[in-house]
């Protein structure tokens, strides 16, 4: 016997809803801390201490008062700079590298083509603790310790394996009669690479620069290893030297500090997320 489809139809109602309410519910964990996060900063000292935790800032002038208490006194500002000079090179200079040797070890026929991409997938086993010690040794030898540039040439040797992978097999994907094509239409190998290669993988590099984004934004432990001058610090650095520079907890300069840091990494996020989906999920090329 058949299900009547009233029960049916009602069943897949009930499952969807009860779909929806779930995702209801994991969305406000998500990003309730973070409100939570922005309306603190908005907060004076006085209503941190007399008022509960909950409840909302009396006005926006304590707020204003905050921010630009984090962004001079706390340093802010300085290490803000820093943070997106840093972040910006590792994102240009990740694509520049990671690009040329995908594309050699994927598309061009040499010996040592394997074992190259074997050598740099092996980047993706070593934990940055195990190389921290030989790398600063190596830093300060030369002279590159309490640099933008060093911490440049770190973010990307960080992400250069897993950037390498991303795009030798988005490359793989790419059926090798298109690139013929392009050459016999006269394309050399480098407007090949920008006239047809770059339009195609779009969302797999705006994969990689959003991890790249993220890695390097939220980077504490080569900032806090190879800067120790307070005027090259990083955002991540900065705040934790930020509690100290007021004395006793300043909680409203201190929200206000935290906000500072996690704003952008929410905007690109949210700008750049469905490039991300679509770049790691993306295993063809359409005709």
């Amino acid at each position: 016997m058949t299900q009547p489809k009233c029960k049916i139809y009602y069943g897949a109602i009930i499952g969807r809803a009860l779909c929806i309410l779930i995702l209801v519910f994991l969305l406000i964990i998500s990003i309730y801390p973070v409100i939570w996060l922005l309306i603190s900063s908005f907060k004076t000292q006085t209503e941190f201490t007399m008022n509960s935790v909950f409840s909302l800032p009396g006005s926006l002038g304590a707020g204003i008062e905050n921010y630009a208490d984090a962004w001079t006194t706390g340093n802010m500002g300085t290490a803000f700079i820093n943070s997106v000079v840093c972040t910006a090179g590792s994102m240009i200079l990740i694509v520049l590298t990671a690009l040329p040797i995908s594309f050699a070890i994927a598309k061009m026929q040499w010996r040592l083509s394997n074992k190259v991409a074997t050598y740099i997938t092996f980047g993706l086993l070593i934990p940055a603790q195990v190389a921290l010690i030989p790398l600063f040794s190596i830093y300060n030898n030369i002279g590159l310790t309490n640099s933008r540039i060093s911490l440049i040439l770190l973010y990307t040797a960080q992400s250069l394996p897993l950037s390498v992978m991303l795009f030798t097999g988005f490359f793989t994907a790419i059926p090798n009669e298109m690139m013929e094509a392009a050459v016999i239409d006269g394309c050399s190998i480098y407007q090949m690479l920008v006239k047809v290669i770059f339009p195609l993988m779009m969302n797999s590099i705006m994969t990689v620069l959003t991890l790249q984004f993220m890695s390097s934004w939220n980077d504490l432990i080569y900032s806090q290893t190879f800067i120790s001058l307070a005027e090259k610090r990083t955002l991540q650095t900065a705040l934790i030297m930020f509690n100290g520079s007021h004395g006793e907890v300043n909680w409203g300069p201190l929200f206000a500090a935290m906000s500072i840091t996690i704003i952008p990494t929410l905007v690109i996020y949210m700008f750049l997320s469905r490039f991300m989906i679509r770049g790691m999920t993306s295993g063809a090329v359409k005709g």
